[in-house]
């Protein structure tokens, strides 16, 4: 079975990273994939560094919006990209297209019109209320090629709506880690460590991923206020970089908020860190405090490394994670509820410890590679 995986972004977050697994263990007895995804961004570099063919599309301008303008501009974007996506799929004549995000998934699906090709969207968001949320639903369910993917159960909700036609063609398979990237090495705390001039006696509370708002860095980095005049040697570790040009403005605010609060020499700024199983392992415990998380990825490969997690309830979370049993969870937006939990969590290894020790035996049974590609694959075959 041919395979064609379309990315609207040459970027690379944790969406293409799954990408990239499946791309890296796929069996290829059984199916042979191609990508086509935008030039720009370090995607196309990785996917061929896994041994899989690219091509190259033009990249997708397209986000919510209210303003006319911008809407325009939107739709043009759509048309070229639809038209260029095309063009290629004609040529590369896959059994199948992985459309890897919901954007990509409107756009493959206006590309293979008439062409009787299955799309399969792969849904690693949560449609936020907007009357495009309701015109993206139509797309998908007056399309009989389509099915989609929801990377959990909140997800295949959020995006079913109030269309059952929609929620019996979406199918939830639960994201896996390769436990192999994440295993821990006795030496990697004390390097990273010793790299970012950290006390090895230090408490380390990290948060890993984009700098966007809805990660809640900012909140955070509050609540984080409080922690420093409780918890003697406290620091804050914020993982990640800006993806796109309106994330650079927020990321500068991060900074002038944590030297308006005179926090600025507990937290550390890393940026973009190739090494995150390493810097995962120096921390004592991870925070996960998006606003809208539609699985939480990062949770998981937090346990994989022996880290606990603390993490705000929101989209997908309670699915991996188990209050007080695998993790520690918060009311998401709570700042006081979030830095109480901190200093509880920080003031108690041996918590921490315990949370961690049955979070990975979970999550390792659970939410193995092994086991999301067994089910990826009996879904590419399915009917």
């Amino acid at each position: 079975m041919k395979i064609l995986f379309y990315n609207h972004t040459g970027q690379a977050s944790g969406a293409e990273y799954l990408l990239l697994m499946i791309l890296a263990r796929l069996d290829r007895l059984r199916f042979e994939p191609v990508v086509i995804c935008p030039e720009q961004g370090p995607l196309q570099k990785l996917v061929r560094e896994v041994g899989v063919t690219v091509e190259t599309v033009e990249g997708l301008n397209a986000r919510f919006t209210s303003r006319p303008d911008q809407v325009f501009s939107y739709l043009r974007s759509f048309v070229r990209v639809i038209r260029d996506l095309r063009r290629q799929t004609v040529v590369i004549n896959p059994d199948l297209v992985h459309a890897n995000s919901i954007r990509a998934g409107l756009v493959a699906t206006a590309a293979t019109l008439g062409l009787r090709t299955r799309v399969i969207w792969h849904l690693h968001d949560l449609l936020p209320r907007h009357p495009f949320s309701s015109l993206i639903r139509t797309c998908a369910r007056l399309s009989g090629r389509t099915r989609m993917i929801a990377v959990s159960q909140a997800v295949a909700d959020n995006f079913s709506g109030a269309l059952p036609g929609l929620r019996t063609r979406t199918a939830v398979i639960l994201n896996g880690i390769d436990l192999t990237k994440f295993k821990p090495l006795a030496t990697a705390s004390d390097e990273v460590r010793k790299e970012l001039a950290i006390d090895p006696a230090a408490i380390v509370i990290g948060i890993v991923g984009q700098l966007t708002p809805r990660k809640g860095q900012l909140e955070l980095i509050s609540a984080f206020k409080q922690v420093v005049g409780e918890i003697s040697g406290a620091l804050l570790l914020i993982v990640g970089a800006p993806l796109f040009n309106r994330d650079e403005q927020y990321a500068e605010r991060l900074k002038e908020t944590a030297k308006e609060l005179g926090i600025e020499n507990q937290v550390v700024f890393t940026g973009a860190r190739k090494d995150v199983a390493a810097v995962m392992q120096s921390l004592d415990l991870l925070v996960v405090n998006s606003s809208a998380e539609p699985f939480g990825l990062v949770a998981l490969e937090s346990l994989a490394c022996g880290t606990p997690v603390l993490a705000a309830i929101s989209g997908g979370i309670p699915e991996l994670i188990e209050h007080e049993k695998t993790g520690w969870l918060v009311p998401q937006g709570d700042e006081q509820a979030l830095a109480q939990a901190m200093v509880y969590l920080c003031g108690r290894p041996e918590v921490g410890r315990q949370l961690a020790k049955l979070g990975k035996l979970q999550m390792s049974s659970r939410f193995s590679a092994e086991r999301y590609l067994d089910e990826l694959q009996q879904f590419y075959c399915s009917p």
